[in-house]
């Protein structure tokens, strides 16, 4: 696909895109326990775990047994992603970027993406060529943003940079994420649906602290010796 050219932002959209960008600069981490509903095709995964994030690009999750102990583990950090089944002793270890993760959750992201999306927050794509403000629908004003590689379409308050819809379309991948807020407006989760409802699923957040300060080292994850170590690519 030919990207398409590089067009003048518009004062309306500058305006919106300048408090997008604004929100995701002031973020610096989250963590929270996770309450997570995927399922995939004809199956369903239910788990609950500690989730970190910290921008631009470090996820941790620790999916926990009924007894509290961590069972699963998953970090992406300095562009490497590693997940660990302590049941199985198995690990699966690859580069962390949107075709890994097109690959494995049908979402065509970028870790700092998925930094973003996990802490209500949108990041513009890279190497933007077109910005433009749609007028509102149902769901509100939105931004349309068009990168080299997937496009973008952002239901925000313009004015704060507040996101309450994303879809993200990159090739044939297309996903939607809404998010779920409480009345003071502090995020409580997101809902996903991507691959024409392939995918579907639900987090939701308790005892979320918004940048309280996450240790860059709890991103790190050796795989321990002995375990089978399977390469994503």
């Amino acid at each position: 696909m030919v990207p398409p050219l590089r067009h003048p932002v518009p004062e309306d959209a500058r305006h919106a895109l300048s408090a997008l960008i604004g929100r995701w600069h002031d973020f610096s981490d989250i963590r929270a326990l996770a309450d997570v509903d995927l399922r995939r095709g004809g199956e369903r995964q239910r788990l609950t775990g500690v989730l970190l994030a910290r921008a631009p690009g470090s996820v941790r999750f620790e999916a926990l047994s009924p007894f509290g102990q961590p069972f699963l583990y998953l970090t992406i950090h300095e562009g490497r992603l590693v997940a660990y089944d302590a049941t199985t002793n198995e690990a699966l270890v690859g580069p962390a970027d949107a075709e890994t993760s097109a690959r494995l959750l049908n979402l065509p992201v970028d870790p700092d993406d998925l930094v973003a999306i996990l802490a209500g927050r949108a990041v513009p794509p890279k190497d933007l060529r077109v910005a433009e403000l749609l007028p509102p629908d149902g769901d509100g004003p939105s931004l349309r943003l068009i990168g080299r590689l997937h496009e973008q379409r952002v239901w925000l308050d313009p004015e704060t940079g507040i996101v309450r819809q994303l879809s993200i379309r990159g090739g044939r991948l297309e996903a939607r994420i809404v998010y779920r807020r409480d009345g003071n407006g502090q995020l409580t989760g997101l809902d996903l649906d991507a691959a024409q409802s392939y995918v579907t699923g639900s987090v939701r957040y308790r005892e979320a602290v918004v940048d309280g300060g996450v240790d860059p080292e709890r991103f790190r994850l050796s795989v321990p010796k002995g375990a089978k170590i399977q390469s994503i690519r």
